[in-house]
């Protein structure tokens, strides 16, 4: 064994001495690079390297200053690193602990955020077909912004100034690390109303912030932000910064306004001037519905000038049905006469009972026709009607079934034929007798053959209304 009078260490001892010796050499460094890989833990803080060309170092970001940040890191960014450096003795190794961080100028942060604005535009977020229409006159509007600042109080100013309408207020925060993921918690939380749930789902969205430099605008140019409104289903109006300000949700935004006093201008129109343009369009819808009356009425009136009066129109049809109506009195008493000649050219030949029956139709049919007639000519079929009823009763007088009905029998032969004389029957000949209730079959006998027995003849009765048949 050797002796030295080198004090000896334990691990632990030695580990701590260089903490010690490396925080007091670098109790404060500012430090140029390029951040490498950088992890979030779910406790909050962020581990990430910091390197250039030729070395690596590992930094920590404790979760209360990770939450100051006003942008999120990432990976391939050039930043400005303040904090002090110390040592891990669990892994022996060394590493920067930051409590500042800001990107290495404005033209870092630059570079990156045209970065993501060319692949976003690639893929299709930013085209012009996916903007959606503002709502004319929305019923509620949600707010996107910070509860305590004065952009807030711009919109609800400037809301009641113009037209009134429900305003739905998401608080969140503007700037700084954690602001993103509010933003889109915020813009998906009221994409995700219901319309017909307790609370009214807007019909229009704000997403507002004051002027500020690029990184205190960071949150705005975060892709969460950016993929959140362009899945939005709600009309979203982007009014951050100033009009000089330009940020990523200001290409995604349905529309963007200069600034958040500008955002509610373009939210609704000025209820002032609603009103007066009803008013000059009602005054307008009633001076155009006179001049439209007034040129019809010139119109009607220059249209009945020129047409006849209606008597005149009708005279001449009212002429012709005169003259038409008393042909036609004249023709049918022609008609009538000649329907009756030809009635008694066929009335011989038919019996009574079919003779009385055709009259009976005709007398029915003349009198329908004669109910459909004018007045003139109702009397004529009326006379001649009459005239057929007095032919019908005669013609009945006259038939020989009245004689039958007083004990006469007509003789037929075989044939149908009627017999009139006595010699054109032989003895033994069939014949049909008709009497007034029937027929009855008979055959003639030999005249001689019997003797009738005569009956004592008794007076006749004369009848005032029977004639004399001979």
């Amino acid at each position: 064994m050797t002796d030295s009078n080198a004090h000896e260490f334990t691990v632990s001892e030695l580990a701590g001495s260089l903490k010690r010796t490396v925080e007091e050499a670098y109790g404060h460094v500012r430090v140029r690079g390029e951040l490498g890989r950088v992890t979030i833990a779910r406790s909050g803080h962020i581990y990430m390297d910091l390197k250039d060309e030729k070395a690596v170092i590992s930094t920590i970001v404790w979760k209360g200053v990770a939450g100051k940040l006003s942008f999120r890191p990432e990976e391939g960014l050039e930043v400005i690193a303040e904090g002090k450096l110390t040592t891990y003795p669990g892994r022996s190794q060394y590493q920067l602990v930051i409590t500042k961080l800001e990107p290495a100028g404005a033209g870092a942060l630059m570079a990156l955020l045209e970065e993501r604005r060319k692949k976003l535009t690639k893929e299709g977020l930013f085209a012009e077909d996916q903007k959606r229409v503002l709502p004319y006159l929305p019923q509620t509007i949600g707010v996107i912004t910070s509860s305590t600042g004065a952009v807030i109080r711009d919109i609800l100013h400037r809301l009641e100034d113009r037209f009134p309408r429900h305003v739905l207020l998401w608080p969140v925060l503007v700037q700084g690390d954690k602001a993103a993921a509010q933003i889109t918690e915020a813009i998906n939380g009221f994409a995700a109303m219901q319309e017909d749930g307790e609370i009214a789902r807007p019909d229009l969205l704000i997403v507002a912030r004051g002027g500020g430099s690029v990184e205190d605008l960071w949150p705005f140019n975060e892709e969460e932000v950016v993929r959140a409104a362009a899945a939005c289903s709600i009309p979203i109006i982007s009014a951050i910064g100033h009009e000089t300000d330009w940020t990523l949700l200001d290409l995604v935004a349905d529309v963007r306004a200069p600034t958040p006093t500008g955002a509610a201008e373009m939210a609704v129109p000025v209820r002032a001037d609603l009103v007066a343009m009803l008013d000059e369009s009602g005054l307008r819808l009633k001076s155009g519905l006179r001049r439209l009356i007034e040129t019809r009425e010139l119109a009607l009136t220059a249209a009945r000038r020129g047409l006849p009066k209606p008597e005149e129109l009708l005279a001449a049809a009212s002429q012709h049905f005169d003259y038409v109506a008393s042909r036609l009195a004249v023709g049918l008493g022609r008609r009538v006469e000649r329907a009756e000649l030809s009635f008694g050219r066929v009335m011989a030949g038919l019996r009574p009972q079919t003779l009385l029956s055709g009259i009976v139709q005709r007398t029915q049919m003349v009198s329908n026709l004669a109910e459909r007639l004018p007045p003139t000519m109702q009397r004529v079929l009326t006379r001649q009607q009459d005239r057929l009823q007095t032919s019908a009763k005669l013609l009945g007088a006259l038939s020989h079934k009245s004689v039958l009905g007083r004990g006469f029998a007509l003789v037929h032969d075989k044939a149908g034929k009627l017999v009139t004389r006595a010699a054109s029957l032989s003895d033994g000949t069939q014949v049909q007798l008709e009497f007034s209730d029937g027929d009855k079959s008979a055959v003639i006998g030999k005249s001689g053959a019997s003797k009738p027995v005569r009956r004592k003849a008794r007076p006749k009765k004369q009848n005032p209304e029977q004639g004399d048949l001979f």
